[in-house]
């Protein structure tokens, strides 16, 4: 029987940061995960936006939480020696002047946005409304999450295979998951987790985004663009261009009504014509309250969870990762606006 301190399921980006910061803590791990090509994580673009939705509302901690990842990415690019984090501008444009008006409205003052002194990209975009240049990055989740994978098979700390909760024996000491007997079990397996008995009282909303990979001859950039869709430069000339929102949808699985709406959504941005090189679909996973969900189960108190990261899980998962170990291994005081207790 093989023993661990804490079982993991899922490496996405809430398990890969979670494992990481109990890894440093000295405790021992094993991860499961079965590399679903189209879990939310590995659809993402891994964008941190300081500005949340159309009202630009300041996103929630930012000032803590950025600086945060910012260091977590970079010791994490140096150590599994690929590209994670690159800061980025945010090119914002406005879709209309109420829009322009509110933006500057709630922004005045703030230290990550600012008007250019010109407008950019003229040849390629509509903007007669201008535009705005927010300060942020991305997280290159197609480099970080195999490279941790394989920091984890380096350290036979990962099993590649389907979760079967069937399986799970809960024992008064901790729980059995078939040779793995391990302290505490947590579940980082986004949408997945929404099925799990153990969580039937959490109000998840889980939500379908559909994105399209396309190349736009001429446009070479580093920063992302915004208006109505988000375009983010990826390799060898393509951009993700996405995501829409479905709160009702029958699988995970690209449609043709979805890829409309996206290219309705380009029309409105880009004047020039573009190709398409892909269409992307996942589930997000997302509490009702757009908060973290993290906890232990009142009646399974081996029975943990960390999800519910939502469209800020770039930004969110480094420091709320480091906060849950130090929940877990110097019994610190979970966050009452995150905490799993809300839902009981």
């Amino acid at each position: 029987m093989r023993k661990a301190d804490y079982l993991i399921i899922g490496q996405g980006i809430a398990g890969t940061m979670l494992s990481w910061f109990l890894l440093q803590a000295g405790k021992s791990v094993v991860v499961i995960d079965d590399a679903k090509p189209n879990s939310a994580s590995r659809v993402a673009a891994g964008i941190i936006n300081p500005v949340s939705g159309r009202r630009f509302e300041p996103a929630w901690m930012y000032d803590t939480i950025y600086p945060f990842a910012k260091n977590t990415y970079l010791q994490l690019s140096a150590l599994l020696q690929v590209p994670v984090f690159t800061e980025r501008q945010l090119w914002t444009v406005f879709p209309s002047a109420q829009m322009r008006d509110a933006f500057l409205h709630k922004t005045t003052g703030n230290d990550y946005t600012e008007l250019p002194a010109a407008l950019k990209y003229e040849a390629f975009l509509d903007q007669p409304f201008g535009a705005a240049i927010v300060h942020g990055a991305t997280v290159n989740l197609p480099s970080l999450l195999p490279a941790y994978r394989q920091y984890l098979k380096d350290r036979e700390a990962l099993q590649e295979t389907h979760f079967d909760v069937n399986v799970l024996e809960i024992t008064p000491t901790g729980i059995i998951y078939e040779d793995i007997q391990a302290d505490k079990l947590i579940f980082c397996d986004g949408v997945a987790t929404t099925a799990l008995p153990f969580f039937e009282r959490v109000k998840f909303l889980p939500n379908k985004g559909e994105v399209l990979l396309i190349k736009v001859p001429g446009l070479e950039t580093m920063d992302i663009i915004k208006k109505g869709i988000t375009l983010v430069p990826q390799d060898h000339g393509v951009f993700w261009a996405g995501s829409s929102f479905v709160w009702d949808y029958e699988d995970d699985h690209p449609t043709v009504q979805q890829r409309e709406v996206l290219e309705q959504r380009l029309s409105q941005l880009l004047m020039v014509p573009y190709e398409v090189v892909g269409h992307l679909s996942a589930v997000r996973p997302s509490g009702n309250d757009r908060r973290p969900i993290v906890g232990f189960h009142p009646d399974y108190p081996a029975i943990g969870i960390f999800n519910g990261l939502g469209t800020k899980g770039c930004s969110l998962a480094p420091f709320m990762a480091a906060h849950f170990k130090d929940v877990l291994v110097s019994n610190a005081p979970l966050m009452p606006e995150i905490a799993l207790q809300r839902y009981f």
